[in-house]
């Protein structure tokens, strides 16, 4: 399908679809608790059915244009992933996120292929506002939205349930002129 290099040190985005499912698990059980410290993304996929029954739900939102997930590999292996969530080409909206093992972290892959994501979603399919919601507590997340120039919209106090603990939510989005403004200082000229 599609393998987008990410740099230098041999990092890809990829679609991440069922038939990855074996390799999916895998990546899951390497990073599991570590993912599920603030969200309970892959917590439920314990074996193959299943962890193909989670690929085939994002497969199916994209067929119907309501998300999708992308796949980061790192000298060939999954290690982690971005997404679309409540992808509204018509409204002009979507959600971003993403997850990571934990040998993956401090390497900015989240970063650089979210900045595709957003290319592509502002660029080709006219979304005007981008979202990122994140707990709180999950500094890693919260820089990301930094990184990519979004802006803190406000917190949802008390509003995620995981693991026994309320977290707040902190609602980070960034607006079509905002992106292509901030593309537009980092190559040095205006798209």
């Amino acid at each position: 399908m599609y393998a987008i290099s990410l740099g230098d040190d041999r990092a890809q985005l990829r679609p991440l679809e069922p038939w990855h499912a074996g390799e999916f698990l895998a990546h899951l059980e390497r990073g599991r608790e570590f993912i599920g410290r603030y969200i309970p993304f892959g917590s439920t996929e314990t074996d193959l059915a299943s962890a193909r029954a989670k690929l085939q739900r994002y497969a199916d939102m994209r067929a119907a244009d309501t998300g999708s997930l992308h796949g980061l590999w790192l000298d060939g292996t999954l290690v982690g992933g971005v997404l679309f969530l409540n992808f509204d080409a018509a409204g002009g909206t979507c959600e971003v996120g993403c997850w990571l093992e934990p040998a993956a972290t401090g390497r900015g892959l989240v970063t650089r292929a979210m900045r595709v994501l957003l290319d592509w979603a502002v660029e080709e399919r006219g979304i005007h506002r981008v979202e990122w919601v994140a707990a709180s507590g999950n500094q890693a997340s919260i820089n990301v939205a930094r990184r990519l120039g979004m802006t803190r919209d406000g917190v949802r106090r008390a509003a995620h349930l995981h693991h026994g603990v309320r977290h707040d939510l902190e609602v980070w989005s960034v607006l079509a002129p905002e992106w292509r403004a901030a593309r537009a200082r980092a190559t040095g000229h205006a798209r």
